[in-house]
């Protein structure tokens, strides 16, 4: 969520995979699949000529349409869009493939409601990083997570052309902040109850989206993976 300061580690991280990919949707009509509170669809409405925001949670569809009223606002099921076939210039997926039961139908979907030659931009984390040696995800929300080459194939086999495949992960001063470990720290207090301290509290408050590198190399040691896949 924007605007609080004990989320704004993660609303940056968020933020800087948007503002990487957003010059794929310049002047396009884009759907935007989970679009959660909202603030990434009204920045990809910045550039893009409309954005659709599309999310299954009433409320969340209700607070969407309230607080950013540029945006199309629909409450559907992302298994199956509420979009005619090649309706779309580009399909946003941003950090939600991971909470998906059938994702392989879910990029079926994104394939048969974008245009030939449209493009899906999705993010999701790194399965290497976010539960390493874990057969199952850590958190409890997700249904499966992704490796690099497992999203890379995946992307392929549904029909896509992969043109990017990168990875999202801490530029110099955040690995230097609280000895590299904001996000072990993070999750410590989320999961004990006990108050934020005034060093962690500054810590993630100081985060800000130049605090993240997108590179290909290393891709195992990411932390996010972010993709951009055009419909072939």
């Amino acid at each position: 969520m924007p605007g609080i300061a004990e989320e704004n580690y993660w609303f940056r991280r968020h933020e800087a995979a948007y503002l990487h990919l957003i010059g794929h949707c310049a002047d396009a009509v884009v759907l935007e699949a989970g679009c959660g509170e909202g603030y990434g669809a009204q920045l990809i409405r910045t550039v893009a000529r409309r954005v659709i925001a599309l999310d299954y949670d009433e409320l969340t569809s209700q607070h969407v349409a309230r607080a950013y009223p540029q945006l199309d606002v629909l409450r559907g099921n992302l298994a199956t869009l509420p979009l005619r076939d090649g309706s779309v210039d580009v399909v946003a997926n941003l950090q939600v493939i991971e909470h998906l039961w059938d994702q392989e139908g879910f990029l079926a979907e994104c394939r048969r409601v974008l245009r030939p030659g449209g493009t899906l931009i999705v993010t999701t984390p790194n399965r290497l990083t976010f539960s390493p040696g874990q057969d199952t995800p850590l958190n409890p929300f997700h249904t499966r997570e992704l490796a690099p080459s497992e999203l890379d194939e995946m992307l392929r086999e549904a029909g896509f052309r992969v043109d990017e495949l990168t990875g999202l992960r801490h530029g110099k001063r955040l690995d230097s902040l609280l000895n590299g470990q904001i996000i072990n720290a993070q999750v410590e207090v989320a999961l004990s109850g006990a108050p934020w301290s005034a060093e962690l509290k500054e810590a993630v408050e100081s985060v800000t989206v130049q605090d993240f590198d997108i590179t290909s190399e290393d891709m195992d040691t990411s932390l996010d993976l972010v993709a951009v896949a055009v419909r072939a």
